[in-house]
Formats: C-alpha cells, structure tokens, sequence
C-alpha cells in the first residue's frame, strides 16, 4: 500500500487544499474548511495550521490571518512564491505562480519565525500548540519479545481503561468522532499489567497508534513490543497506521524507528488562549482568612 499517497489525500481535507499541494515548490495558503473525511480533533474549523512533508509549507487559517500570512511568508521564505487559494472553489493550476526553486516552507517551524505567528495569533485570543512529528511505516519489522497480551476492541472492552492511567494509548474518553478501535496490554508474569499500545480512527483508515508502559517496565523493550503488535494488526487489517510524537521525545521516536515508522510530515496548529482566571481581591484574603480561622477555631455554622 502507498501510504504516502493516502496520507496526502487525507491531508488535503484537512488543510482544504490538493494532494499535490504537499509536493509544490510553492507554499499554499488556503482558507479553512470543515470537509467530510477530515480528522475530527474539533467541531470548529482551524483558525490556523501549518504542515510540511520536508519542502515546501501548506497553511490553512481564517480568512482575517490571510493578509498577514502573504505578507510574512513573501518576506521570509525569499525564494518561494505563495499560492493562495480556496480550493473548493477553485481547483485549477492556471492560479498557481509558477517556481523552479525547491519549497523551503519547512523553515516557517523555526523558533524565530513562530513567534512571529504566536504573537499575530495572540491579537485574536489564539496561541500556538506543540508541533507533531508524524510517521508511516516504511519497513517491516520483526516481533521480538514473548510478553504475555491480551487484547481489547470496541468501547465496552475498552471503557474500563479510561481511568487515566493510558493517556497515551487511548483518548481521554471513548470520543464518537474518533474514537479508539482497539488496544493490547502486555502482561508481566504475576499478571500485572506492564503497558498498552492502542490506537484511534483520526478519520476514516486513519489509525494512531498510542504506547504507555508504567515506569518499573521501561527499558525492556515493552514499548516496542507493544507498537509493533499494533502496527502489524492495523495493517492486516488493512487500514493504514500512524505514529506521533514531538519533538524532544526521543524513547517514543526511537520506539517509532525500532518499529520500522520513518518520519514523514509535521505539523502545527494553534487553539484559543483559555480565560485567565481573576486575580484576587482583598475581599478574597479576608475571606479565607476569615474561613481559617473558623476551621482552627472548630466553629460550627448553621445553615
């Protein structure tokens, strides 16, 4: 299976944009769009995201960005021209300006130019998130390791799990929009549980794949044992397996290598800057006070 070819297709409802796109010597710049087959992170569509297959640099943003985004990557990416775009509406190539220079939007994730991006996103109450290094399978592996498993599908095996102990291996709850498929726990030979791979449907044959494994078993190869497992199922399954990780990470990329994942795209995307919480008041400190003293003093107060 070509899963670079089915990773742009997906990419390309997601950024509202072509496969091809990923692959021009031009960046792209497109306009937001809640397509069918996206992976559903969110109701609402992107206010901003930024992705890179290693050339050139395609970004999906709210109409308001659009003026800024032209004028910031004309100026910093000097040897690229900018196609913008909306190509729902409009998928022909006579719009593109033509470019015999590589892409180099790829320079767009150093730090200097994000905080560009951060502080035009923070004038509309948006902020940055991590990047994600994102990988396929690009060799076949061997399953080393005679851990004993047991495997867990579909959302009645999985819900006991949801105690937030695997925030890796599965969502924080069973999610409808994307929820997690299936799971593999390796077991020590007490019968305690050493760790889990799992992964969820991002979108359609988009499967993630998670690992977590408690500290007393790291460095045994349980992770990898794990990732492997799950890659090989979702592939005779016939769906296609990702794995990701940031960008510091370097136990989950080397479990991403060891499993025969080779890195193919990254990508950013921002969310909203949560409320500050208010700060307090002297009414506030009288209060607590007041609330101190009546606990040390062991007053009761009837309702």
């Amino acid at each position: 299976m070509n899963y670079t070819e089915q990773l742009k297709r997906q990419l390309a409802l997601d950024f509202n944009c072509a496969p091809d796109d990923f692959e021009r010597s031009e960046n792209v710049l497109t306009v937001s769009a809640l397509n069918e087959g996206r992976r559903m992170y969110s109701d609402e569509k992107y206010f901003f995201s930024m992705a890179t297959m290693g050339g050139n640099a395609v970004i999906t943003a709210d109409e308001v960005l659009h003026p800024f985004l032209r004028e910031f990557m004309a100026c910093t990416c000097k040897g690229d021209n900018i196609i913008t775009l909306q190509r729902k509406e409009n998928n022909s190539d006579k719009y593109y300006i033509g470019n015999s220079t590589p892409g180099s939007g790829h320079w767009l994730f150093e730090q200097e130019k994000l905080s560009v991006f951060e502080r035009e996103l923070n004038k509309y109450g948006y902020r940055l998130c991590r990047a994600h290094h994102m990988c396929l399978p690009k060799f076949d592996v061997e399953v080393a390791g005679n851990f004993p498993i047991k495997w867990f599908e579909g959302r009645e095996q999985l819900e006991p799990f949801y105690d937030g102990r695997f925030y890796n291996a599965l969502c924080e709850r069973y999610l409808e929009t994307r929820p997690d498929r299936i799971a593999v726990c390796a077991y020590d030979d007490g019968g305690e549980i050493m760790g889990m791979a799992g992964c969820s449907e991002d979108a359609p044959h988009f499967l993630q794949i998670g690992v977590d494994v408690f500290p007393k078993y790291r460095g045994r190869g349980v992770g990898t044992f794990l990732a492997l497992l799950m890659k090989n199922e979702i592939i005779r399954r016939g769906e296609m397996p990702v794995y990701g990780t940031a960008a510091a990470n370097l136990h989950s990329q080397n479990i991403a290598l060891n499993c025969g994942f080779r890195p193919v795209w990254v990508e950013m995307e921002a969310e909203k800057i949560p409320p500050k919480a208010p700060e307090p008041t002297w009414v506030d400190d009288m209060k607590r006070d007041l609330e101190d003293y009546i606990e040390e003093q062991g007053i009761y107060i009837r309702q």
